[in-house]
């Protein structure tokens, strides 16, 4: 049997990512669906759309991961406040909307 080309080895590595983006995408959609349902919640309470104190909780258990991963910890931190900038965004929104319909 004759070892795959480079150019198949190539396709077979980018079918691969191709997949990993996909459930990345679903994998973020639903934390999306889930952060919504938080925003909501808060909104309703009248609490702060921010939680520092989790929020650097959570950079801290992600860096764990990320060590434990092999991926570069700071990576992982951005990527996280990335996402929480987002979030934040949604939840003032949120709370904003919830104001106007009272």
């Amino acid at each position: 049997m004759t070892s795959p080309t480079p150019e198949e080895r190539l396709g077979r590595l980018r079918s691969s990512i191709d997949n990993i983006d996909a459930a990345l995408v679903h994998m973020l959609a639903e934390r999306f669906r889930c952060t919504q349902e938080v925003g909501q919640l808060k909104a309703e309470h009248a609490m702060p759309p921010a939680d520092p104190a989790r929020e650097a909780r959570q950079i801290a258990r992600l860096r764990s991961l990320a060590e434990a991963a092999n991926l570069d910890p700071e990576f992982a931190e951005k990527w996280f406040n990335f996402v929480v900038a987002e979030v934040i965004q949604h939840h003032t929104a949120i709370a904003a909307d919830s104001r106007d319909e009272a």
